[in-house]
């Protein structure tokens, strides 16, 4: 069963898919096709085969037609029956929508960041990577103008970083206060990513 993390690191794409191509483009530098959209697609990537297939999200990024598939995956343990169902994933959405796709990993844990990392090996020289956004990998957002345009990435960017040395200045982020009401106290923010 997914875990209130698991499922609060997934409301944040749900809430706005734009957030998993702005990811790759920005903290993986992962060159992406011009698309016109981006929209929440089925997750359901079962073949017909008795074997179901299921992703976290997947994100779909149209110019007309698909130019990308996002299978986002949020992995916060280590478990090796991924590094199976990945791959499946990724070809079975690839020839459901006859584009480009490619696996998104968000985790909170380094050391799970490098397991996912790691390249998989298919066969006959065959070899398949996720791409893995870790804590350190998420940009920090410090800027109220920046987090009150992008409220996901500035929500994931304080689950990320809320224990660093700009703690303070991720707590500054917060809504105006209606005038006469009195400033809220600093408290900082917990470090679940």
């Amino acid at each position: 069963m997914p875990s209130h993390l698991h499922e609060a690191l997934l409301l944040l794409f749900r809430n706005r898919p734009d957030l998993a191509p702005e990811l790759l483009r920005q903290a993986l530098c992962i060159s992406l096709p011009t698309y016109t959209e981006a929209r929440i697609e089925s997750a359901d990537l079962t073949d017909i085969q008795p074997a179901e297939y299921r992703a976290d999200l997947v994100v779909l990024l149209l110019d007309g037609s698909p130019v990308l598939g996002i299978v986002v995956e949020v992995q916060l343990a280590r478990d090796d029956r991924k590094r199976f169902a990945w791959p499946v994933y990724v070809t079975n959405l690839r020839a459901r929508l006859q584009c480009p796709v490619c696996l998104l990993v968000v985790t909170s844990e380094e050391p799970v960041a490098r397991w996912a990392s790691r390249s998989i090996e298919l066969g006959g020289g065959n070899t398949f990577n996720a791409l893995v956004l870790h804590p350190s990998g998420v940009p920090e957002i410090l800027d109220a103008d920046a987090a009150r345009r992008d409220p996901e990435l500035a929500v994931l960017s304080a689950m990320a970083h809320g224990q660093s040395a700009d703690t303070g200045k991720s707590v500054q982020i917060r809504p105006r206060r209606p005038s006469g009401q009195p400033r809220a106290r600093r408290r900082p923010v917990p470090a679940v990513f």
